[in-house]
């Protein structure tokens, strides 16, 4: 992997400049500043289930780097089955287990377990288990977190608050175009043969 993956523009600029988050390069070369992450209350799954909070900005690292830590109840499915064309994840399982399909193969990585998805292969997670986990998904070339925060918070908050149902034309809309800025490819399709084979919460 070249180190130009590593160096792409930290995300709200480029964003709201239009800027391609797969293709765009540091423009930056400032040195790194030390900052300290104080710990925080454990993450709760909350009511839907899935909840994600960042810890590190690409910005805060000149792009080179961010990190968002999730919660995923029990019997709970992750996201459709997907890939990213220009992404690599790097997942970090602080606890309970969490189960990784990548193509056919399915990986239980258990707390301490660390599971890389490069990118341009077809995957998903979820929790099989009787008990909620907690993980850290690690991102190096995109500011991923601002399409997780978009994806689940945004997106959801603009249809509750203009009477949208999820499946309303303006909403799919907006997920179509925030794919396509990241550079996936979902398999929607494919999400609910695993719910249903596994007996997991949508």
């Amino acid at each position: 992997m070249e180190r130009r993956d590593f160096l792409v523009t930290s995300a709200l600029p480029g964003l709201l400049l239009g800027i391609n988050p797969t293709t765009a390069e540091a423009t930056s070369f400032d040195p790194l500043k030390p900052f300290y992450l104080p710990p925080m209350p454990p993450l709760e799954p909350g009511p839907r289930g899935l909840n994600i909070r960042t810890r590190v900005r690409q910005s805060q690292t000149n792009g080179q780097f961010s990190c968002v830590e999730f919660a995923l109840a029990a019997k709970k499915m992750g996201p459709a089955p997907h890939l990213h064309k220009a992404l690599d994840e790097l997942m970090y399982v602080v606890e309970g287990t969490i189960t990784v399909l990548v193509d056919q193969t399915e990986y239980q990585v258990q707390a301490g377990g660390w599971h890389l998805r490069p990118r341009g292969i077809v995957h998903t997670f979820w929790n099989a288990t009787d008990r909620p986990a907690v993980g850290i998904d690690c991102y190096f070339q995109q500011p991923f977190e601002d399409y997780l925060e978009a994806s689940t918070y945004t997106i959801p908050e603009y249809a509750r608050t203009h009477g949208l149902s999820m499946d309303a034309p303006d909403i799919q809309a907006k997920y179509k175009a925030l794919h396509q800025q990241f550079g996936m490819v979902g398999f929607p399709e494919k999400r609910q043969p695993i719910i249903d084979k596994y007996g997991l919460i949508a």
